[in-house]
């Protein structure tokens, strides 16, 4: 199987990294063409507006909008912001596959950055995971998507079936199991 990492700027080698550990082949994803050699797309944390004006630029926006109707999709950190509906207090422009409304830096900005534990339930399994939290977005609205897991109230990891939003950085510490739950287990 291969996943697309989405190469444009941001933390993509370590997604590549976690694909491979789990036996999943990474694809660089950097034009729209790309895309057909994958069943599996990641946004990687970064800088969402240097994202999304390099996404408009190669016209990405409509590749991406079209892979995701068929093939599932994770974010983190700059990617969930990517994959929101709207971004409170930006112009950027989301792809709104995930109904939930970003605020950027809502945890704080890099001073603030932390890592604290998670816990959450995938397929009826329960884990607490370490949550990397740097310049984090907070979902500060949400509709019709599944929450996973929650920090301080807050959800972090949140999904609509096909795609997965997290606000935090798993790759960071090696966490392969959202990865895994998204690629690996088919259609939720």
């Amino acid at each position: 199987m291969k996943v697309g990492v989405l190469a444009l700027q941001g933390n993509y080698e370590m997604h590549c990294k976690v694909l491979e550990k789990i036996n999943i082949e990474p694809v660089y994803i950097k034009y729209p063409y790309e895309l057909d050699m994958v069943r599996g797309l990641i946004i990687p944390g970064g800088e969402s507006t240097t994202m999304s004006k390099l996404m408009n630029r190669i016209d990405l926006y409509d590749g991406i909008l079209s892979f995701a109707k068929k093939y599932p999709v994770l974010g983190t950190c700059a990617g969930l912001i990517l994959m929101s509906n709207k971004v409170v207090d930006s112009n950027l422009t989301p792809l709104r596959l995930l109904d939930i409304n970003i605020k950027r830096n809502g945890y704080g900005r890099q001073i603030n950055s932390g890592t604290v534990n998670v816990e959450l339930k995938l397929e009826d399994t329960d884990y607490s995971i370490p949550a990397s939290f740097i310049r984090a977005p907070k979902i500060v609205d949400y509709n019709n998507v599944k929450v996973i897991a929650q920090y301080e109230d807050v959800p972090v990891i949140v999904s609509n079936g096909k795609h997965l939003g997290i606000s935090f950085h798993p790759e960071l510490d090696n966490i392969t199991i959202l990865h895994e739950y998204v690629f690996l287990n088919g259609d939720k």
